[in-house]
């Protein structure tokens, strides 16, 4: 059996990122450990496009126009809606997830989404660090997972 093996080198790859600026303190989070790992992994800082939207909704929008651009090799998607008293946490948590999803299905660019969803404030500050270095593997690996089947 031949087995793409997993591969995080991020050497010559070209990321856009697209941050929510709702709920600004993890979303800053959740940017500087995407940012922090993408480096890590071979990521030149100037190849990495950062866009900011107001919230979770508008997140799909600009990645489908990242992605139609063909200037990226992956997207990541970050942001960060909290539970309140409304039922609106529910439509924006599934409505962003499903937006997320179609962009790369729809492009064929793979999107890391690391837009959390959380009961509250403490619980997303606790995620910050893993789901932002999460996002940066994620890109990558499915990068060069699609160039091996090529």
């Amino acid at each position: 059996m031949k087995e793409i093996e997993k591969n995080l080198d991020g050497k010559g790859m070209r990321i856009g990122i697209v941050q929510s600026r709702f709920n600004h303190e993890v979303c800053e989070g959740l940017l500087a450990s995407c940012r922090a790992r993408l480096v890590q992994l071979g990521v030149a800082d100037d190849s990495i496009t950062l866009a900011t939207v107001p919230g979770a909704l508008e997140i799909p929008l600009v990645l489908l126009r990242m992605a139609k651009s063909e200037r990226f090799d992956a997207l990541i998607a970050l942001g960060a809606v909290i539970r309140g008293e409304t039922y609106h946490f529910e439509v924006v948590s599934n409505e962003s997830a499903r937006g997320v999803g179609d962009v790369q299905l729809v492009s064929g660019v793979p999107v890391a989404n690391a837009i959390l969803t959380t009961e509250d404030d403490d619980q997303a500050l606790a995620r910050i660090s893993v789901k932002g270095a999460e996002a940066a593997e994620v890109a990558i690996e499915m990068t060069n997972l699609l160039r091996g089947l090529s």
